[in-house]
């Protein structure tokens, strides 16, 4: 018999995995159920409707991808020590929870996000300008908007992944010291 902790995670496992695959407008409340083996009067014992579903699913990718990054910051470190960090965590977030990192991908501005959403959107990218600032006061990253290194770094890391799940890339170990290596020339200040 399923219980109700594995009722709920099979819900969300399975909008993630559909929201991922076909986006939100695409994925109907039957085809969650359908996947998560549920009726769909059950999701809206979990869920009030499928705006709720996804903001939830959002939030909670989006928190942990925050709390990954930011376990064991080492905010005492050198910039470049500290860039390997978050190089690391972003590598490790999306080898557990490679969906979920599409689906913040294609879905970050989406029209379905409550307040919350994006709030917990923008705390993710708050480290990374932090970092960027930080770095910057330094002078050890390039004067550029922190928006703009952001969308070299982080831009870039989503088409890497992408092109993983695609099979063009295979995410071994010495390809993604050359990835971290390019993408801290990328952004370091050179003199």
């Amino acid at each position: 018999m399923i219980t109700a902790v594995n009722k709920r995670d099979s819900i969300v496992s399975s909008a993630l995995e559909l929201f991922a695959e076909r986006g939100y407008d695409a994925t109907t409340i039957p085809m969650i159920a359908t996947k998560a083996g549920v009726g769909a009067g059950t999701i809206y014992r979990y869920f009030e409707n499928k705006e709720v579903l996804g903001n939830k699913i959002f939030q909670g990718y989006v928190d942990i991808f925050t709390a990954t990054i930011k376990s064991g910051f080492p905010h005492e470190d050198s910039i470049r020590n500290q860039f390997h960090h978050i190089f690391k965590s972003m590598v490790h977030f999306t080898i557990e929870q490679d969906q979920a990192l599409y689906f913040i991908k294609i879905h970050s501005g989406a029209h379905f996000l409550h307040e919350e959403s994006h709030i917990s959107f923008q705390g993710l990218l708050n480290i990374f300008k932090n970092f960027f600032d930080s770095g910057k006061e330094r002078k050890e990253i390039k004067e550029l908007p922190s928006s703009a290194l952001i969308a070299i770094i982080y831009g870039a890391f989503l088409e890497l992944q992408r092109l993983v799940r695609i099979g063009e890339l295979v995410p071994e170990a010495k390809l993604l010291e050359d990835v971290e290596e390019s993408f801290w020339d990328a952004v370091r200040l050179h003199i």
